[in-house]
Formats: structure tokens, sequence, C-alpha cells
């Protein structure tokens, strides 16, 4: 079971997130997990807790709150669906909450921004704290690990784990962004139905290394019909905007400064590297290393059990430890 709480970020935006814990005393409300695209408008405001009331929960007289706490950060273009086939086993012993984070999912996606590192790390601390998630272990793929470690390097008294999913820490540089740019105008925008898009992600699209269903799967969640067909639920311009903000630096010297454990996670053929990833691990005051075969960038999303095996005996070792 999964339901949605609304909960706002440092500088007032409206953020959605996603619990999959139940309730205590209380029948959680079903909610489409991995519908496959959503309905432009549909903003899921009917009624549910909103974050105060979530973090009221806690203090309803004889029960005590579920711990520990973990979140679930996405990476850039993604959502907090995304993450369901995670969140539903760590809830079996976590309290799990999945974000979408600013300019993504259903969260608000003000037109000014800021869409900067700063704002997505106080986007994080602010909702662990509105939560009560603390100390929490953050789970974050690619932009989501980012902001893990740089808010692990803040806050270390609010992170008691941190797990990187496939992030480099080492600078992408100018011309990574000038290819993002012309993909994004690549796309045949907008589908037709969300079947092309799913079609098109997963087979025909040029930048892809081969034909992966799972990715077609991955944007067909983050697509919203309109009237003349199916559009990303984010702004390019906006997904340009976040990227640039890590882009070009390189993110080694915040890495160093997490002191709680931290896991490395690789796909054999994702965007890190084996030997970037194990000078991250040794850079990291309590690192460890997992590898996970089989799959691309999209770890969690491409091989879910795998990536489960990959990470909860590190998982256990925090709880335990």
């Amino acid at each position: 079971m999964v339901r949605r709480i609304d909960v706002t970020g440092a500088d007032g935006v409206r953020l959605a997130a996603w619990e999959f814990t139940d309730p205590p005393g209380r029948r959680a409300e079903p909610e489409a997990e991995r519908g496959g695209g959503a309905r432009e408008g549909q903003d899921g405001r009917d009624g549910r807790d909103n974050g105060e009331q979530a973090g009221e929960r806690g203090r309803i007289a004889g029960v005590p709150e579920p711990t520990p706490g973990v979140l679930l950060l996405h990476g850039l273009m993604g959502r907090a669906s995304h993450w369901a086939p995670t969140g539903r086993w760590l809830a079996e012993r976590h309290r799990t909450v999945a974000l979408d984070q600013r300019g993504h999912g259903f969260s608000e996606k003000p037109a000014d921004g800021p869409y900067t590192r700063e704002a997505y790390v106080a986007d994080a601390e602010t909702v662990i704290e509105q939560l009560g998630l603390g100390p929490v272990t953050l789970i974050g793929h690619a932009m989501g690990a980012l902001t893990g470690w740089q808010l692990a390097a803040r806050r270390p008294d609010l992170v008691r784990a941190l797990v990187i999913s496939d992030m480099r820490a080492s600078a992408l540089g100018a011309k990574s962004q000038q290819q993002w740019a012309r993909w994004f105008d690549a796309w045949p925008v907008p589908f037709a139905t969300l079947d092309d898009a799913r079609k098109w992600f997963a087979e025909d699209d040029p930048w892809a290394d081969r034909p992966a269903p799972s990715r077609g799967e991955f944007f067909a969640e983050v697509m919203t019909e309109r009237a003349d067909g199916w559009h990303p639920v984010f702004s390019r311009d906006q997904m340009l905007t976040s990227r640039a903000t890590w882009v070009l630096d390189a993110h080694w010297e915040e890495l160093a400064q997490v002191q709680c454990p931290a896991l490395v996670v690789r796909g054999l053929d994702g965007d890190l590297g084996r030997a970037e990833a194990q000078e991250m691990v040794r850079v990291l005051p309590r690192g460890r290393y997992a590898e996970v075969t089989d799959a691309g960038h999209l770890i969690h999303y491409d091989r879910p059990e795998a990536y489960r095996e990959a990470i909860e005996p590190f998982l256990d070792g925090v709880l335990t430890g």
C-alpha cells in the first residue's frame, strides 16, 4: 500500500511525497504506483493527509512511530513511483517515504525556480524534519544521490546512512550539458499515444546504447496527456537548469565530509565506472561498494530484485550496528 502526503519545501514550494508504510491505526488508501503516465491536472489533492498531519501520527496514544526512517530520492526527470518495488520491501522494516522533488512528478514546478543544489538539498532537509524521519537512511539515484551526500555532509545529525546509486563525483563538463540539450531537442514531442512514447525511449531513441524495455517504461511513467498528445510532466528548460548546477563541478570534497556509513552502488553498464566508484568508496570515510550485473544507469528500475540483494545487507548492518 502507498499513499500520498503533501509536504512543503524549504522556500514554501509544495512537494508531493509517497509513504509506503501503512499509517498506525488506520487503513492506507490505495494508490496507483506504476500507472504509466498521468492525466494533466491530476494532482492528487483529494483529502489525503498533509505533512503536518503525517507528523502527528506518531503521537497516537500507545502506537509507536515506525522506525527507522528511509527517504528515497529519484534522479533527474524521475519521480517517486520509480521507487515502488524498492519502497514496498523497505516498508516491511522501515518507515519509507519517496519524494517527488521540485520540478518533478506531482510536486510544484515554479517557473522561476530556484533549481539549484542548495534548493534540492534544503527541500530534503525540510521534508526529513517535517515528517520526523531523522536520523534517516537516504537512498538516492543519480541527482538524488548527490543531494543525499550533500545533505549528509551538511547535516550529519539527520542522516544515519547513505546509498549512492550510479552518480559520479567527477565534473562532467560543458560538453555533456550541450549533448543533453541536443537530446531533449530530438524528442518527438508530443507523442500521439503513451505506447508511442514507451516505444521511442525503449527502441528508437538514437541516444540509447541498445533497446531497453525498462527504459521505455521508466519514461512512460513521466508522461502526461494533453489535448494534442503526450508530453513529459517536467519542463525541459527546468531539467537543464537543474543539471547545470552540478555538471561543471566535482563533488569529491563533499563526499569526503560524509561521516555516516555509505554504500556506492553501480550498474555494470551504468554511467558510473568501476574505477571512479571504487575511488568514491576510498574517499568516503565509511564507504562500501556494490555492483549489479546486467543493469544500466536505472539500477533499481532495471533489476529491482538484484538491487535489493546489493543494498539489503548494508541496510541490515546499519540497523544492527
